[in-house]
């Protein structure tokens, strides 16, 4: 072995006291569902209250002045202003945040609070210099670019995803369906469906019909949550006499954010009646949601999971979205992963990269923050429940942050390939052998580097 290949073994020292992991477990945090009393607009809902569907959904958050009210003493007026100031100028998401959401936050620390960092983005949280990517586009996956019916995009060979409607219980302020999801902002006017509802959803069961190839569907939105039962169940259950479909998958932060709604009779009994038919066709089904730190980990969402796994269904899994300040730490990173899989059953699955919506760059990370995540959390879970982080590259989809081909540090521009052709490019014989390209952050590169897109953003700005 060459000297310069060899790497020398660590020795054992004496003397030395005895070091601990980079990370130790278990997390010290309590699986528990927290005081809402402690809030003063709740100080006398009772539990019986807490727990219901519908008061949840009649107290959710839907403005600033209602978010005041229940957090009280805890914010003061400059901290309400930062936040207007944000809702006026960069927003691209409306407020609306149940209760149990709201319950999570740290109500001593509101402003460096992970879940109000990106549900109730304050002016001050973006980056002063760099809120928004020269880059960023509002579809910037390009879903509606794919759409084979209006809704239904059909961007990987063998799979589709459904977006059912464009509501939520929840609106999440890093949207990456911000462009069709939720109520017109003052600086986004949101684009909305065509079709009425049920011509939709017949002429995207048509399209599975006479598509062999598709396997496997993502029944989203919006979130699923805001279906009623009956719509909902009627539509999985046509998707289940299809007799290529061999995957289902119910996407829902719900289940997270309003753990209430899954514990309803009629919402069990139609989530049972679909795991049932799924289960005679021998087609695998699960749930998938959105959990993106360790205190949103309490025991209604438990509740809500046993339920769903008792019926049958194979997997409640994970997709978080990787966010700067929120779960970019290993340490936090590993305490929600650990909260997820030992107390609420539910399996880390995927944290995606913030996708480059306007106005996203403050939660956003560089390919090689997330690279070196991903290297900071191996080895501590199960190999099947350690999460995969992923970048969603535009007109590509999924790519593990290690399978970048290409990476311009300098200028913050990774790129990557793929290995099939979208629902757009069937007739394009050079699809496979294009580099496609993501974007970091700009304020991670060195100056070099921000100089070039000072250069680029001057230029766009000149050109319209």
């Amino acid at each position: 072995m060459s000297e310069e290949n060899h790497v020398e073994q660590p020795k054992k020292t004496q003397g030395v006291s005895r070091q601990t992991q980079p990370y130790v477990y278990p997390p010290k945090r309590e699986f528990r569902e927290p005081d809402w009393t402690r809030w003063p607009a709740w100080s006398k809902v009772t539990k019986e209250e807490w727990e219901s569907a519908l008061w949840q959904r009649q107290h959710s958050i839907k403005n600033l002045r209602e978010l005041a009210e229940v957090w009280g003493p805890y914010a003061d007026q400059a901290f309400l202003d930062d936040i207007q100031a944000d809702i006026e100028k960069n927003a691209t998401m409306s407020m609306l945040i149940p209760p149990q959401m709201i319950n999570c936050m740290n109500e001593k620390d509101l402003r460096h609070d992970p879940v109000r960092r990106y549900m109730v983005p304050a002016l001050s949280d973006r980056h002063p210099v760099w809120p928004c990517h020269p880059k960023a586009s509002r579809d910037s996956l390009h879903e509606a670019e794919m759409w084979v019916v209006e809704g239904l995009t059909h961007r990987y060979p063998t799979k589709v995803l459904a977006e059912l409607l464009t509501t939520c219980p929840q609106y999440c302020a890093h949207c990456t369906r911000m462009d069709l999801v939720g109520n017109n902002m003052p600086n986004v006017t949101k684009h909305r469906f065509k079709m009425k509802q049920k011509e939709r959803f017949e002429a995207m069961l048509k399209y599975l019909r006479e598509t062999p190839s598709v396997r496997d569907v993502v029944v989203s939105g919006g979130d699923v949550a805001n279906l009623p039962p009956a719509v909902l169940e009627d539509f999985v259950m046509q998707l289940l006499d299809i007799p290529n479909i061999r995957d289902l998958r119910l996407a829902s932060k719900a289940l997270q954010a309003l753990p209430q709604h899954f514990l309803q009779d009629e919402v069990l009994k139609s989530l049972d009646r679909i795991a049932k038919k799924a289960h005679e066709r021998g087609v695998q089904i699960a749930v998938h949601t959105h959990v993106n730190h360790a205190c949103q980990v309490t025991p209604l969402v438990g509740k809500a999971v046993v339920k769903i796994l008792e019926m049958g269904y194979r997997d409640v899994r994970n997709q978080g979205v990787l966010l700067r300040g929120v779960n970019s730490d290993a340490h936090e990173m590993l305490d929600l992963c650990f909260m997820l899989l030992d107390h609420a059953k539910i399996m880390p699955y995927y944290f995606y990269m913030c996708d480059m919506i306007p106005n996203s760059e403050h939660w956003r990370l560089s390919v090689a923050e997330a690279q070196q995540l991903q290297h900071d959390i191996m080895g501590y879970l199960p190999g099947y429940a350690t999460p995969r982080v992923v970048c969603d590259v535009p007109y590509v989809g999924k790519r593990w942050v290690h399978q970048v081909v290409g990476y311009d540090r300098t200028l913050g521009i990774s790129y990557w390939t793929k290995n099939y052709r979208t629902s757009i490019e069937m007739d394009d014989p050079e699809a496979l052998n294009y580099r496609y390209t993501f974007y970091d952050p700009v304020y991670t590169l060195p100056e070099e580097g921000q100089a070039f897109w000072r250069g680029e953003e001057q230029r766009g700005i000149r050109s319209k």
